[in-house]
């Protein structure tokens, strides 16, 4: 299981941590995604095979690290608002110089307590999410309402899975009593079976309260799984309608396609680099640093830079955001004219920098749509970003191999 994979996981989930997220709040989505990352590491330390990383690692470490990521741009964008731009870049930031220190971390870990210590320790170190997760406090005047609790009295009666009117508990009750009821004969009964009948009655008395008791649990828990069935299909229609509205906004749909075709074309660079330049039949003693290595400092130099331009009021977000799209393309259509290692590592360089308008991703998002609906719509970019992650590496493995075929 490569590190890849639980980035793409982490990002498709992008729809279910945004639900997470309006629905229990940011801190304690933080928290809980601690628990999943540190427990899914300590898991995969004593994975029997790769079957068992894939649930462990793949799963439950992308889930965590896609809640976290979700619950920490929410609350930043709410936290900030004239500064949106740096506070985006330097969380960003950390993300990608943590990512550099690990790689070196984890090696030195291998070798001195191989992997399975590696992942024991890693998961421990991950522990401290919860304490960085509890100091997310929420901001009442900028906390969404919850979806739950509006128009609920809008919605007609046929979406619902009951939608008869709600009875009380009395006329419940009569209804169930009448299942129990038993015709009782007093006319004309004899004397001797008079002293049969009054213990009978004392003893019927005590099991008609126990009985009305039960009825009443019975008919409050009933009347409770109504109102939890009414709400929840409420949610479910709410988030669908919600989302059917984003779509109609003309930007966000296009912020859509623009993450989807940057995620599929511009995340394979960083994976295959370093196979490109053998291609290139560039020698290693030519490498006076890893390719990867260069896009990885410079994502992160751009990733502050694009931040603290965002927030100059002269700066349109949109516009930067889409002029780092294309300067990217222009960037992969000169790799192949790449002939040398120090044009790789200026296009790697550029590649980086590019890389890094993910910080001002979340940005664009908010003045697109509002804050309100930021954590539903930053949900499902995501969602489409993982979809691309996923088809870049398998559609360019599948160019290269039609282009052997030929060769």
């Amino acid at each position: 299981m490569c590190k890849g994979d639980t980035v793409c996981f982490s990002r498709a989930v992008g729809p279910v941590c945004s639900i997470c997220v309006s629905s229990f709040g940011a801190r304690a989505v933080a928290i809980f995604s601690g628990f999943m990352v540190a427990g899914g590491l300590m898991m995969s330390s004593f994975a029997p095979n790769i079957y068992f990383l894939y649930l462990s690692y793949g799963i439950v470490v992308g889930l965590g690290c896609g809640l976290l990521y979700t619950a920490t741009v929410t609350i930043t964008c709410q936290y900030f608002d004239k500064r949106r731009g740096l506070a985006l870049g330097l969380i960003s930031t950390g993300s990608s110089v943590g990512l550099f220190i690990y790689a070196a971390l984890q090696r030195e870990l291998i070798e001195l307590y191989g992997l399975d210590g590696c992942l024991l320790i890693v998961g421990a170190l991950s522990l401290n999410i919860l304490a960085c997760g509890s100091l997310m406090r929420p901001l009442e005047s900028s906390d969404p309402p919850s979806l739950e609790k509006t128009r609920i009295d809008k919605v007609p009666d046929q979406y619902f899975v009951y939608h008869e009117k709600e009875k009380t508990v009395e006329e419940n009750i009569s209804i169930l009593e009448k299942g129990y009821t038993d015709e009782k004969c007093t006319n004309n009964v004899p004397d001797y079976k008079q002293d049969n009948i009054l213990n009978k009655n004392v003893l019927s008395s005590i099991n008609v309260n126990e009985k009305d008791t039960y009825k009443k649990k019975v008919v409050e828990q009933t009347n409770f799984c109504k109102q939890l069935a009414k709400r929840k299909w409420q949610l479910y229609l709410n988030y669908w309608e919600e989302t059917v509205v984003l779509f109609k906004n003309r930007v966000f749909s296009a912020l859509f396609f623009a993450i989807l075709l940057f995620d599929i074309g511009g995340f394979p660079p960083s994976l295959l680099m370093e196979d490109i330049a053998r291609s290139a039949n560039i020698n290693e003693e030519d490498y006076h640093m890893p390719l990867v290595s260069i896009i990885g400092i410079m994502t992160a130099v751009g990733k502050l830079i694009l931040g603290i331009l965002a927030d100059f009021k002269w700066v349109n977000t949109l516009y930067l955001y889409v002029l780092t799209l294309l300067m990217m393309g222009a960037a992969l259509l000169a790799i192949p004219f790449a002939r040398s290692y120090f044009t790789l590592a200026v296009l790697s360089g550029i590649l980086g920098f590019l890389t890094g308008n993910w910080s001002i991703f979340p940005y664009v998002t908010t003045k697109t749509v509002g804050i309100e609906k930021l954590t539903h719509a930053y949900g499902i970019l995501m969602f489409f970003a993982g979809v691309g992650n996923s088809l870049g590496p398998p559609i360019v493995g599948k160019f290269k191999l039609d282009i052997l075929k030929l060769t």
